[in-house]
């Protein structure tokens, strides 16, 4: 993918993870929309990202739960700065709890959110990349959408649904010109993970007490790097890339560690 002018559209770009990738691809020339449901944090990112870049940005409050508004939303930044030549979806946010004190709305939100919020974010984008014969798609997954997490029931199904569906994506319009790819970062220090950690039951904390949380500013470069370098899968430490690339050893060995956390943690 080359940035020079192109249009970049980011969902969840108000913040986190979303916001530093913005900011970033601003830096390589690009024409960046951000989308995110808080108008007025919008903004405030939008004239944050303006002036560390000198780039302008264009930005539309939609939420991306409703298809409709996104849809909407999506087809102003259109209008406005022009076809879509590569979307990155970053908006989410984890809700941990025990599987089995948590609400069954928290199941629908996290699901409505994280998978079903990538799959209208690119279902407004897709068929016009389609007919063009170019375009590129950035699901941003999860560690926890590689191996299951203690406390994680309703998040990381979610994010292992935005892996399917950018495997399934891959397979079905690589052919047709489209460059798809799946992020998969790890603990990353954003506003969302503060509220998160919580939520975090003890053991949860304890399976993940030796992993360094990385920043937003890393994992945004981790990205537009493997972007810029046309991976499929893309990973901003050492040990997600270890569960991506290692397949069923190294998830055995990351369940077995894990296994060892909870047990010391429940003593």
């Amino acid at each position: 993918m080359e940035f020079s002018d192109a249009h970049v559209i980011v969902t969840g770009g108000s913040q986190g993870i979303g916001l530093e990738t913005a900011r970033l691809i601003a830096t390589r020339g690009a024409r960046v929309s951000i989308v995110a449901r808080t108008e007025e944090r919008l903004a405030a990112a939008a004239a944050d990202i303006e002036s560390t870049t000198g780039r302008p940005v264009n930005w539309v409050g939609a939420d991306v739960t409703d298809p409709t508004a996104v849809t909407a939303g999506i087809g102003e930044l259109v209008a406005e700065s022009g076809p879509c030549d590569l979307l990155v979806t970053c908006a989410g946010l984890a809700h941990p709890g025990y599987f089995d004190q948590l609400d069954l709305d928290v199941f629908r939100s996290q699901m409505d959110l994280v998978y079903f919020g990538t799959l209208h974010s690119i279902r407004a984008v897709l068929p016009a990349m389609v007919e063009r014969g170019s375009g590129g798609l950035v699901g941003v997954s999860s560690g926890a959408g590689l191996v299951g997490v203690f406390g994680y029931g309703a998040y990381a199904p979610a994010k292992y649904a935005v892996r399917g569906l950018m495997d399934t994506l891959r397979a079905e319009y690589r052919h047709r010109g489209l460059y798809v790819a799946c992020a998969f970062p790890g603990d990353t220090l954003t506003p969302g993970f503060e509220h998160e950690n919580t939520l975090k039951p003890p053991e949860c904390a304890a399976a993940s007490a030796g992993i360094a949380p990385r920043s937003a500013v890393d994992v945004a470069r981790a990205i537009v790097r493997g972007i810029e370098k046309g991976r499929s899968l893309i990973t901003a430490d050492p040990t997600t890339a270890a569960l991506a690339k290692g397949g069923a050893p190294m998830i055995a060995i990351a369940e077995r560690q894990m296994a060892a956390a909870v047990r010391k943690a429940t003593r």
